[in-house]
């Protein structure tokens, strides 16, 4: 999906490398779409490597991680991103990077929750206001020492949550940094409005 003529995927590949901090990006595409992925980044003249992805997010991350330690044994940090947040600020991607490298072993950009939020029955009643105060929506990157990220993975069953939702499961502590507003996630029509109008061409 483009924003301003260039595919999302090509917007967060950039992203990631002009952070100045990440060494190398690997994509998991789908596997009846890898070929078109290819194409799609080297025509843009943006270095990554395609992998195929899995039936689901915790596969593909698997399959992708499997490809990135092919090629750099020494790899110690991993950050998990969304194409889908393709215009994440440079110096979001270094801070999640940075409290790794200081030590966390798990980091998330989070934002406060600005909406109200109600818990609601099977009949959609509402049953109860539940407070922000100590609640956060969660971006990407999120980013893990390399061990951490692969003790949550041998693990894990099948799961339906984020790599920081696995990480809890094992019972390390996931840390968090501010997050940014120009992370948001791009997955609708009026999602992609408001690209082509907030973010440069």
């Amino acid at each position: 999906m483009p924003v301003h003529g260039v595919p999302l995927v090509v917007h967060a590949v950039r992203g990631l490398l002009n952070a100045g901090c990440v060494r190398r990006v690997v994509v998991a595409a789908p596997l009846s779409h890898v070929d078109t992925m290819r194409s799609v980044l080297a025509d843009a003249g943006v270095p990554a490597l395609v992998v195929p992805g899995g039936a689901d997010r915790t596969e593909s991350v698997r399959l992708a991680l499997a490809a990135a330690l092919a090629e750099s044994p020494d790899l110690s940090i991993v950050l998990v991103h969304d194409a889908a947040r393709a215009f994440t600020p440079p110096e979001l991607i270094r801070a999640v990077t940075a409290a790794v490298a200081a030590g966390a072993p798990a980091v998330v950009p989070v934002l406060p929750v600005a909406d109200t939020v109600k818990r609601v029955n099977a009949n959609e009643i509402v049953t109860e206001t539940v407070s922000r105060a100590d609640l956060r929506a969660v971006q990407t990157p999120q980013g893990f020492a390399l061990d951490v990220l692969q003790r949550s993975y041998a693990a894990a069953a099948a799961a339906h949550t984020d790599d920081a939702g696995l990480v809890e499961r094992i019972g390390v502590p996931v840390s968090t940094v501010p997050g940014h507003p120009a992370a948001m996630k791009i997955t609708t029509p009026f999602d992609l409005a408001v690209a082509e109008a907030v973010f440069a061409g």
